[in-house]
């Protein structure tokens, strides 16, 4: 199973090939899970997305029909539902945000190499505690894009056709959000190096 392309793999899934599923949520469900860590508002948000994602592929897959990337077709059905659930949730979404904060700075870590040594392994979590605050203040396009290709994995093509822009747009934004945290970081290294 582990050489057959998704589409395939769904097609057998459609079919009723258990065996088909498993290897595309081994393939997917990582990428997945932080394409909806990164959108969410709120951290008990993003297991139940991620449940639904798949259970609604379950229920979708005897109208499956390969048009376009399958990861792409999985991300759209995330991001629809966890717009729903924003809708539906509006007042929960001025929660506390170093809660969130904490939840991604976890996340990230667990996609690191492991540190060898606590001092290393709290300077690595402050590191990717700023990472994360610098990407929270991008412009959501940007975010998006940023998020899509750098910790899950999608191609520009996929991007695009997920977030339903041309690829040069999906390019323009990757080099903003690039040129923006770039500039953020200079700026924030600024005064370390003031202070020496």
């Amino acid at each position: 199973m582990s050489e057959l392309p998704d589409d395939e793999l769904m097609l057998r899934y459609r079919d009723g090939n258990l065996a088909a599923f498993q290897e595309l949520y081994r393939r997917h469900s990582r990428g997945l899970y932080r394409f909806i860590a990164w959108r969410s508002a709120r951290r008990e948000w993003v297991d139940e997305v991620a449940q639904d994602s798949w259970l609604a592929l379950h229920h979708a897959r005897s109208r499956y029909q390969p048009q376009g990337s399958f990861r792409t077709w999985l991300y759209q059905i995330a991001r629809n539902r966890l717009s729903d659930l924003q809708r539906q949730q509006q007042d929960v979404l001025l929660g506390d945000m170093a809660q969130e904060t904490d939840f991604i700075a976890d996340m990230l870590a667990e996609a690191a190499p492991p540190a060898t040594l606590a001092d290393t392994a709290l300077d690595q979590r402050q590191q990717t505690g700023a990472l994360y605050a610098a990407i929270r203040q991008l412009p959501a396009e940007q975010k998006d894009a940023l998020v899509l290709q750098h910790f899950s994995g999608l191609s520009i093509e996929e991007i695009a056709q997920l977030c339903e822009v041309p690829g040069e747009t999906v390019k323009s934004r990757l080099r903003y959000a690039m040129r923006k945290l770039r500039e953020h970081f200079a700026h924030e290294a600024k005064p370390q190096e003031e202070k020496a």
